[in-house]
C-alpha cells in the first residue's frame, strides 16, 4: 500500500471482472478386472480403442472373464469421451517372465496378467545384426552339396555353422551381382535349427535365380536379424535395436504384430540423444513401454547373436465373477476424495450382489456429494430367469437390498450386444449406458425418453417390462429400459434411489445433477473469498457473481426461479464475529414430465367450447 503526505495521485485496482465459469461434465470412473495395464491407478481414457489398447481386449474362458466390466466401460465411452479406469487384481495375478532362462533373462512383462505370455522381445547389436555364414566353395566345412532347379535350392552345411542360426533369423542366399533371396529360418522343413544341416527353401518363380552351373560357387550364405526389415539399419556401436512382438496374437489379434520398436538405443547409463532426452535402454523402456520392463540383467553390446526372448508364466488371477469386494474397494477408493480427482459418475459394471453399490454410495458418492453411482441388477436376477415376472421380482429384490440415496441410480438390467473382438454376442449390464446418457445431456435435463434416452449398441433386452411391470419397477425406484417398435431401446425413467415416499425433488436425476453442478461451481468460486473481509462489499460481490450464473441456467430452462441472499440478514454481527460468511441460495428446479394426461371430449354440434372447457378442467 502506498501512503502519501504531499499532494499526489494514488491508483488502486479492484478486480470486479470475475465470473463463475461454464461447467463441463467431469469424467466418470470405473474399477474392475482387466487383462492388462497398471494396477490401482487412475488412468483417463477417451475412447473404446484406447480402452482396449491400454487395458486389453475383453476375454472369457471357462475359468476367467471380464467382458461385462470391459463393455460397461466401452458403452459409456460411446456416449462420452472421458472415463477414469482403474484395474484391480487378485493376489494370484502374476507377471510373465522369460520362458527359457538359457536364452537370457533381460526382460519381463511390465504388468501382471496372462496376456504377457504372448510377448516376445528381440534384441540385436551391431555385431549380431548380420554376418556371412559361408561362401560356397570355401568356408563351408564339409564339401557342400547344392541342388539348383526351378523350384528349390538345397544347401548342406556343417553342423557347427548351422548351430549359429536361430529360428527367427533370416537366411540370405545370393551375391552382390544377382542380389539376395531372403528366407525366414522358421520355414525350415523340420523347424529345428540345431540339428538341421540340410535346408530346403521354396523359391517363387519371379524371384528364382537363373545362373549357369559354374556360377553356383559364387553364391554366399548370410544370416540376418529376423526383424532387420523393420529398422533403418544396424545399430551404432554400443547401441541396440529392440523389438517387442505379439507372438501369439493374443494382444492384437494378429500373431507376429510388432508392438513396439526401439531403434539405436544405448547400453550406456546416462546416454542422451541430441535433444537431451534419455537414450539408455532400461530407462527408455521404463518411461515409454506399455508391455515390457528391463530386468537387472543388462544386455551386453558385445552379443554376437540376436536375442529372441519369449515370456511365460503370467497369470490373470480372479476374474470379474470371483474378484473379492475388498480388491474392488481398493480401486474405487482412489475416487473417494474430491480434492484429488473430479468425477461425475461411478459405474458399478458387473454386480454380483448389492454389496458393491452400497459400498460405493457410502464411501464415494455420499462422501463426495458431487457424483452419482449407477448400478444394474445382477445377471442371475435378470438374464438367467426365463419368466418376466421372476426378472421383475429379481430386480425389485436387488433394489430392496440397496441403500436409499439420491446419489444412486438403478436401471432394469442387461442388454445383448455384439463383441467385435471375439466375434460373438454378450449380455452386458446397462449402467454404463445410463451413465453415458446422463453425461451426454445438460445436468438439469432428464436423460430419459424418446429424445435423449436412446440406448446404443443393443440387439435385444434381457427384460423388456410391460406397462404393469414398469409401474412396479418405477414404484421401487428402478428406471425401466424398454424396447418399442419403431422407437428403439429407450431409458423410460429418471428416478434416483432416494425413495418416492420422501416427496423430495431429489428423487429425479436431473434435479440431483442440477444441484451437484450448481453447488460445485458456486463452492469453487466461493473459495476465492476466503480471508477477505465479511463486509457489505464482499457480500455484494458474492451475490453479483452467483446471480448471473443462475440466471444463465434459468434462461436454459434448468431453473424456474432463484434468489441469492448474502447480506446482513444472514451475515449478522454474531456470524461475522465467528469468522463465517453465509450465502443462502434458493432454487426452484425445473421438473421433468413423467405423466401426460390427454382428455378428449366429444360435444354436440351447438355447444360453445368456452362453456364446456371450464366444466372439464
Amino acid at each position: 500500500m502506498v501512503f502519501s503526505v504531499s499532494p499526489s495521485v494514488i491508483v488502486r485496482e479492484v478486480d470486479a471482472s470475475a465470473v463463475i465459469p461454464a461447467t463441463a461434465t467431469p469424467p466418470a470412473a470405473i474399477a474392475g478386472v482387466f487383462r492388462w495395464g497398471p494396477v490401482n491407478e487412475r488412468i483417463l481414457v477417451t475412447s473404446e480403442d484406447e480402452l482396449a489398447s491400454r487395458f486389453g481386449r475383453p476375454f472369457t474362458n471357462t475359468a476367467w472373464q471380464n467382458y461385462e466390466t470391459f463393455f460397461t466401460a466401452a458403452d459409456f465411452l460411446s456416449y462420452s469421451n472421458a472415463l477414469y479406469v482403474t484395474r484391480v487384481v487378485s493376489d494370484s495375478t502374476s507377471n510373465a517372465t522369460p520362458a527359457d532362462t538359457a536364452t537370457g533373462t533381460y526382460f519381463e512383462a511390465k504388468y501382471p496378467g496372462a496376456l504377457g505370455n504372448s510377448i516376445k522381445v528381440s534384441v540385436t547389436s551391431a555385431s549380431s545384426f548380420n554376418e556371412t555364414i559361408a561362401t560356397v566353395g570355401s568356408a563351408l566345412g564339409a564339401e557342400p552339396t547344392i541342388t539348383f532347379n526351378s523350384n528349390t535350392i538345397s544347401v548342406s552345411i556343417a553342423t557347427e555353422l548351422a548351430d549359429a542360426i536361430q529360428e527367427d533369423d533370416i537366411i540370405r542366399i545370393g551375391n552382390d551381382t544377382i542380389g539376395y533371396q531372403d528366407l525366414v529360418v522358421s520355414t525350415f522343413s523340420d523347424n529345428t535349427v540345431d540339428s538341421n544341416t540340410s535346408f530346403d527353401y521354396a523359391i517363387t518363380t519371379k524371384n528364382k535365380y537363373t545362373l549357369p552351373e559354374e556360377d553356383l560357387l559364387a553364391l554366399s550364405i548370410e544370416r540376418k536379424w529376423g526383424y532387420s526389415n523393420r529398422v533403418s539399419g544396424a545399430p551404432s556401436t554400443n547401441n541396440l535395436n529392440i523389438v517387442v512382438i505379439d507372438k501369439d496374437g493374443e494382444i492384437t489379434g494378429n500373431a507376429g504384430t510388432i508392438l513396439e520398436l526401439y531403434e539405436n538405443v544405448s547400453v550406456t547409463d546416462g546416454a542422451k540423444l541430441p535433444d537431451g532426452s534419455n537414450n539408455y535402454y532400461p530407462t527408455l523402456i521404463e518411461n515409454n513401454s506399455d508391455w515390457i520392463a528391463a530386468t537387472s540383467t543388462l544386455v551386453a553390446v558385445s552379443i554376437t547373436a540376436p536375442i529372441y526372448e519369449e515370456l511365460a508364466s503370467g497369470a490373470d488371477g480372479e476374474g470379474e465373477t470371483s474378484i473379492a469386494l475388498g480388491k474392488l474397494a481398493i480401486g474405487y477408493d482412489l475416487y473417494s476424495d474430491p480434492n484429488e480427482v473430479d468425477i461425475s459418475a461411478v459405474l458399478c459394471g458387473k454386480s454380483i450382489s448389492s454389496n458393491l453399490a452400497n459400498y460405493l454410495v457410502a464411501n464415494v458418492s455420499e462422501n463426495r456429494k458431487d457424483c452419482i453411482v449407477y448400478s444394474s441388477p445382477p445377471y442371475a436376477s435378470i438374464v438367467a430367469p426365463s419368466n418376466p415376472t421372476a426378472k421383475m421380482n429379481g430386480a425389485i429384490s436387488f433394489r430392496n437390498s440397496l441403500t436409499s440415496s439420491s446419489y444412486l441410480v438403478i436401471d432394469s438390467g442387461y442388454k445383448y450386444r455384439y463383441d467385435k473382438y471375439n466375434d460373438t454376442y454378450r449380455w452386458v449390464p446397462l449402467n454404463g449406458d445410463i451413465a453415458g446418457l446422463s453425461a451426454r445431456v445438460l445436468p438439469w435435463e432428464s436423460p430419459a425418453g424418446y429424445k435423449r434416452g436412446i440406448i446404443k449398441n443393443v440387439i435385444k433386452l434381457a427384460f423388456n417390462p410391460n406397462k404393469a411391470q414398469r409401474d412396479q419397477l418405477y414404484g421401487s425406484d428402478i428406471n425401466p429400459v424398454i424396447s418399442q417398435v419403431g422407437q428403439g431401446v429407450i431409458l423410460f425413467g429418471d428416478k434416483t434411489a432416494l425413495g418416492t415416499a420422501t416427496g423430495s425433488a431429489f428423487t429425479r436425476i436431473n434435479v440431483r445433477r442440477l444441484f451437484i453442478t450448481v453447488e460445485k461451481a458456486i463452492a469453487t468460486v466461493a473459495a476465492s473469498f476466503l480471508f477477505d473481509f465479511n463486509d457489505e462489499f464482499t457480500q455484494t460481490q458474492f451475490k453479483n457473481l452467483v446471480e448471473p450464473f443462475l440466471r444463465d441456467i434459468q434462461g436454459r430452462r434448468g431453473i424456474i426461479d432463484f434468489r441469492v441472499v448474502s447480506d446482513a440478514t444472514v451475515n449478522t454481527p454474531d456470524v461475522i464475529d465467528r469468522n463465517i460468511f453465509r450465502g443462502n441460495i434458493f432454487i426452484k428446479p425445473a421438473r421433468s414430465i413423467n405423466i401426460i394426461e390427454l382428455t378428449f371430449v366429444a360435444t354436440r354440434t351447438g355447444v360453445d367450447f368456452d362453456e364446456i372447457v371450464g366444466q372439464q378442467l
